[in-house]
């Protein structure tokens, strides 16, 4: 099944982690219960570099994705993260072609 994906990656100061992965957690639960378009929101952290989180999220179609940048959890997040990183790296859209 087709789908659209979004690769968001931060570096987050080392002592703040803590304090992002709870904004972070907060966005990603509440996309996948409150958001019938969102299927998949993870929040990852790649082995062997510390500080660096991944979100991967997966919506049915981008119309899904610009709704959820128009929530309130999401204005939660942009409001906590920006103190919180050292660097936003540029997102990344997929789409995905076979599951």
């Amino acid at each position: 099944m087709e789908a659209f994906v979004v690769i968001a990656e931060f570096r987050v100061r080392p002592e703040r982690l803590a304090d992002f992965l709870e904004a972070a957690r907060d966005d990603a639960a509440h996309s996948v219960a409150d958001e019938p378009g969102c299927r998949q929101f993870d929040v990852v952290e790649p082995e062997g570099e510390d500080g660096t989180v991944v979100f991967y999220e997966v919506y049915n179609s981008r119309e899904a994705f610009d709704a959820h940048l128009q929530t309130p959890h999401l204005d939660r997040f942009r409001t906590a993260f920006p103190s919180l990183i050292l660097e936003e790296r540029p997102v990344r859209f997929l789409q995905r072609r076979y599951p």
